[in-house]
């Protein structure tokens, strides 16, 4: 391969980088010029590696693959890898965790188990700890939690109450829109309402969280993106990450992990702060169940 083919490549992310430098913070310019300056070197960096080769935090190198048009770094890395491919040998990269209808099961383990494990990374570097820490304060004294969510999400929301209802707290998940708006004019100070949307664009999750924010409660969102309406009506805001789709990879099932991580996140933080309540409520729990697993 020519090296003005090479430059070719290169070059196209080089501008890219050029082009969104002014607003980028320093420490997301470093990291962008080390994507564009080595891209096959990068993109054998984990997203703690690269922001110890460029002196910043796994933060900044998330929000600088965001910036750059990806949806996370996982994606960021990706391109990278395919960047360097191209380098190599002028074609198209052959690196990628797109799932086809004729893999191997075992490679469709292997792309899955890469695709989770990184959407857990970007999710966690993403993750706004003030604003975790805040939702967890909120939740942890709150007389009523209500959480939403429809399709995928909804399964979320039942994860999160159900695990809120074994340490002792009073915590409802709807996915029924006209139950949860019925439920959200009960709610006011001192209450919390979470709405848990990938899109952060369901229009049966934000209504019902507008109703509790208008009545007074403390509202969080959990979204993959914090730029859309669901935010309007969010006290506080945890960012998930924004996985790739693909054909047998839907949306709906990528954000699932990363949205678990961030409920896991808030109920442990919540455990922690009702200790003295949450651990007898937690045995007593287990205790109701153990006959059902004795044999």
């Amino acid at each position: 391969m020519t090296q003005d083919v090479k430059e070719i490549f290169g070059g196209a992310l080089a501008a890219k980088v050029r082009t969104l430098a002014p607003s980028m913070t320093r420490s997301m310019q470093r990291v962008a010029e080390a994507v564009a300056g080595d891209p096959a070197g990068c993109a054998a960096l984990t997203v703690t590696g690269l922001a110890e080769l460029t002196g910043t935090s796994e933060a900044t190198v998330v929000r600088t693959a965001r910036l750059l048009g990806y949806p996370g770094y996982r994606d960021l890395r990706l391109a990278l890898a395919g960047l360097a491919a191209q380098q190599q040998s002028g074609r198209a990269p052959a690196i990628t965790t797109d799932i086809a209808v004729d893999d191997p099961i075992a490679d469709v383990v292997a792309k899955l188990a890469y695709e989770e494990q990184q959407t857990l990374a970007d999710t966690a570097a993403g993750l706004d700890t003030a604003q975790l820490g805040a939702a967890v304060a909120a939740a942890a004294t709150a007389r009523r939690i209500d959480v939403y969510g429809v399709g995928a999400s909804g399964l979320v929301a039942q994860d999160l109450t159900q695990k809120l209802l074994r340490i002792g707290l009073i915590a409802h998940a709807h996915s029924d829109p006209h139950l949860a708006v019925t439920n959200a004019v009960q709610l006011r100070s001192g209450d919390v309402a979470i709405a848990i949307t990938h899109s952060g664009s369901t229009g049966d999750v934000i209504e019902p969280l507008r109703v509790a924010f208008e009545h007074g409660a403390t509202t969080v969102a959990i979204t993959g993106r914090p730029d859309s309406p669901v935010t309007q009506y969010a006290d506080h805001v945890l960012t998930t990450s924004t996985s790739r789709e693909s054909e047998l990879r839907p949306a709906a099932m990528s954000s699932r992990t990363s949205q678990l991580l961030v409920v896991d996140c808030l109920f442990v933080g919540v455990a922690q702060r009702t200790y003295d309540t949450a651990a007898p409520a937690l045995a007593a729990s287990y205790e109701a169940l153990a006959h059902r697993h004795r044999k």
